[in-house]
């Protein structure tokens, strides 16, 4: 009828509230999906360099503001609990909390190892190389999980905040760092200014490591419930991001792959996301 009207501006109107509609409809169709015990939790999500040097460091980084950028588009808060900076440049690890309806459901697609390649701005010869990283994530426990761990297992360690200025940082021991000698599980927490409450929130990260650990345990014959415990390496990625010599980023779990590069590195997650989703189904 708008068209036979020939009212260009109540069609535009028209073709937005459709692109809404459609947007909404995608979210609640992922929605949908979550059927995990633990999907609509806040998600714990840990960023390793792998194999690659200073490389590495940097697709650490690319994939940091990656998940930031989409957590944004998405609505939901987020806090840097640890932030080891790279040698040279980029990040060695960081490790993120993201706050909201489904953060775990939508961040569990995401572990595993990610491979990065592409022509090197740290190589003066513009050779190709190829970086890998690790992607850990884990659920925020509610108070309703209790994690048996005995204090004797635990070696507490105290250091010094690093990162950019401030009053505080870089002048009291008040970062913690908490190994599990059983398991050689270590968290690590700095952001607070109390040594207390990063120690508390180092316990609450290391509880959701070792309940992980234990979920790995009961269905490690289960592909894609467990975490990947390969190295952080050739041959173990779930994921390919390729910059050079074509432009291809590929889930080698689902074979969801597209060419827009930019926007899956600016934060468009959301249909590996679904893909991952329908797969597990």
């Amino acid at each position: 009828m708008v068209i036979e009207e020939k009212d260009p501006e109540l069609e535009q109107e028209i073709a937005e509230n459709i692109a809404s509609m459609e947007d909404g409809l995608g979210v609640a169709e992922l929605e949908c999906m979550f059927s995990g015990e633990h999907d609509s939790s806040n998600a714990i999500v840990a960023i390793h360099a792998g194999a690659g040097g200073t490389e590495a460091q940097d697709w650490v980084e690319i994939l940091m503001r990656m998940y930031l950028r989409w957590a944004e588009n998405r609505g939901l808060k987020t806090d840097i609990l640890d932030y080891l900076a790279g040698d040279e440049a980029g990040t060695k690890s960081v490790t993120i909390i993201f706050k909201g309806k489904y953060a775990y459901g939508y961040l569990r697609s995401e572990l595993g190892i990610h491979r990065l390649v592409r022509i090197s701005p740290f190589d003066a010869s513009g050779r190709r190389h190829t970086s890998f990283a690790s992607v850990m994530v884990m659920p925020e426990l509610d108070d309703s999980i209790k994690v048996e761990i005995d204090d004797k297992d635990l070696r507490i360690d105290t250091y010094r905040s690093s990162g950019a200025g401030g009053q505080h940082v870089n002048k009291t021991d008040s970062a913690i760092r908490i190994t599990h000698l059983p398991t050689g599980l270590v968290a690590q927490c700095q952001n607070e200014r109390s040594q207390h409450r990063n120690k508390d929130t180092a316990m609450k990260m290391l509880s959701a490591q070792l309940y992980e650990l234990e979920k790995q345990k009961q269905a490690e014959q289960q592909e894609g419930l467990s975490g990947d415990k390969k190295g952080i390496s050739w041959g173990s990625q779930i994921r390919s991001y390729v910059l050079q010599p074509y432009r291809l980023i590929k889930d080698h779990r689902t074979e969801h792959e597209t060419g827009n590069v930019d926007a899956v590195l600016d934060g468009n997650l959301d249909p590996f996301i679904k893909a991952f989703l329908l797969w597990g189904k």
